[in-house]
């Protein structure tokens, strides 16, 4: 809704109006694209009015009869650049939006710019969209993608990290949240383990939120902003936990569909990249293999398959997947057998709308055909999706990891030694070896003796493993 209103020049976009939308560009960084792209399709963009789309250090020509809307981050560079972009009058109109709250200093920079290129009247209004996150699913968001080590675990856990760096984490965590909450238009609770980097970002915001809410005048919280029922006894709980707790989860190797593609695929921001093996047809000897075809996919919530079967276990989704095929054949077939009753396979138009009886059947059986191709169009995205993981899950043998896995964090008994596991050469990459090793470790109540360790880091260093990990989780634990 708030990215809407923005590429409405700020002004909620009225439902019934029958004229056409004010053709505009917009000019986003890679921060602005990143919140973009999962929320809005390039369609729904024109339906909004954007004809073109560019990055804002991208090459751009003068369009000097648009207006333009720029979303970006208040980084120096980027203001420059639009400062750059006043002086060469580049569009008739701009409207600044920026993605986190714009300093005084660098404000007045822009003012200057624009008083120098004689440009005062075109800015037409300068806003802070407070959209710092990035919304993958109606109920999940994630903080940042570009740069986003900067702001990980490890980035935070580095032995070596000095103070003035961990205050610049938090204050990028804290930003985002307080983004969220802006958006969301409601104050929460807070709770945090004590002690820890949640503590810190857990009280910086805190502080935060309350500076806002004392100015009464400017406050993000009351008045007509987006969420008007903002001191209403529904706050939400912002419950803020810091990864140590549970170190074991993100190495778990897992068996569910969405998380698979997460960890065995190319898998950003709702967008899975696959190479497509090409046909196992032999080429002749001597000729270039074939190059393989890199293919994108969106995952999105209109995805009605993927919304369905995210959480399933692997095999239910694979089975389901031959279901749909199924059922769109029995469909496609339908119409075929419509078409030959009718004995009009090669017949004009006219031959068919003298069988009536038929062509009530005929009709809606092509008026379904734009549901037909969006159901193939789905069915084959998922089959090409499931059998990428699939050569994952059978080459590194991860419905073995999987159970193994399960067994030790519920402590069951093992029925097969972790030495074998990790020996075995035919069983995953020794990235998957370290992480199952890992789990061990870190879910063992007490640490394996010397003279183990010592015979699993062989074992371990036989498979190719890189130790440094081990070290670091030892040094934890």
């Amino acid at each position: 809704v708030a990215l809407k209103r923005m590429l409405n020049f700020n002004v909620p976009p009225v439902k019934n109006s029958t004229g056409e939308p004010v053709w505009k560009v917009l000019i986003y960084d890679r921060f602005g694209q990143d919140i973009i792209s999962p929320l809005l399709s390039v369609k729904e963009l024109r339906d909004m009015g954007i004809t073109l789309h560019l990055l804002l250090h991208s090459d751009r020509d003068a369009i000097p009869d648009v207006p333009a809307v720029y979303f970006v981050m208040p980084t120096e560079e980027n203001i420059d650049r639009m400062c750059q972009d006043l002086r060469n009058q580049l569009y008739e109109s701009y409207y600044l939006n920026f993605i986190s709250a714009i300093s005084r200093s660098k404000l007045e920079d822009i003012a200057n710019a624009a008083i120098g290129a004689n440009a005062v009247t075109q800015v037409a209004k300068v806003f802070d969209q407070y959209l710092n996150f990035i919304t993958l699913e109606d109920d999940m968001f994630v903080l940042c993608n570009q740069n986003k080590e900067l702001v990980s675990y490890r980035a935070i856990n580095r032995p070596d990290i000095t103070d003035t760096e961990m205050e610049t984490i938090m204050d990028t965590i804290v930003d985002s949240l307080f983004c969220f909450f802006v958006t969301l238009g409601a104050i929460p609770i807070i709770r945090c383990s004590r002690g820890t980097a949640a503590e810190m970002v857990a009280v910086k915001l805190d502080k935060k939120l309350r500076e806002n809410l004392r100015d009464a005048r400017n406050s993000l919280f009351t008045g007509d902003t987006l969420g008007a029922g903002q001191f209403s006894f529904q706050r939400p709980l912002l419950v803020l936990v810091d990864r140590n707790i549970d170190l074991a989860t993100p190495l778990h190797h897992t068996w569910t569909y969405q998380a698979l593609v997460h960890d065995v695929l190319d898998f950003h921001l709702n967008r899975v990249n696959l190479e497509e093996s090409t046909g196992t047809e032999s080429s002749p000897a001597g000729a270039r293999p074939k190059k393989k075809n890199k293919k994108s996919y969106d995952l999105t919530v209109s995805d009605k398959f993927w919304q369905k079967h995210k959480g399933s276990p692997f095999p239910e989704v694979a089975e389901s997947v031959q279901q749909e095929l199924e059922s769109y054949r029995a469909q496609e077939d339908e119409v075929k057998r419509l078409k030959s009753i009718m004995g009009i396979e090669g017949e004009d138009e006219g031959a068919i709308s003298m069988l009536s009886d038929n062509t009530a059947k005929l009709t809606s059986a092509v008026s379904s055909l734009p549901e037909l191709l969006e159901k193939k169009r789905l069915i084959d995205l998922h089959t090409n999706v499931a059998t990428a993981v699939l050569e994952h899950i059978k080459s590194r043998k991860l419905d073995v990891y999987f159970e193994y896995e399960e067994k030790i964090m519920s402590k069951s008994t093992l029925d097969k030694s972790l030495l074998d596991m990790i020996s075995d050469p035919d069983a995953g990459t020794p990235e998957d070896k370290m992480r199952l090793f890992l789990i061990y470790y870190i879910s063992s109540t007490q640490a394996p003796s010397e003279i183990d360790l010592e015979q699993y880091k062989k074992a371990l260093m036989d498979a190719g493993c890189n130790l440094s990990p081990l070290s670091y989780i030892k040094q934890w634990k």
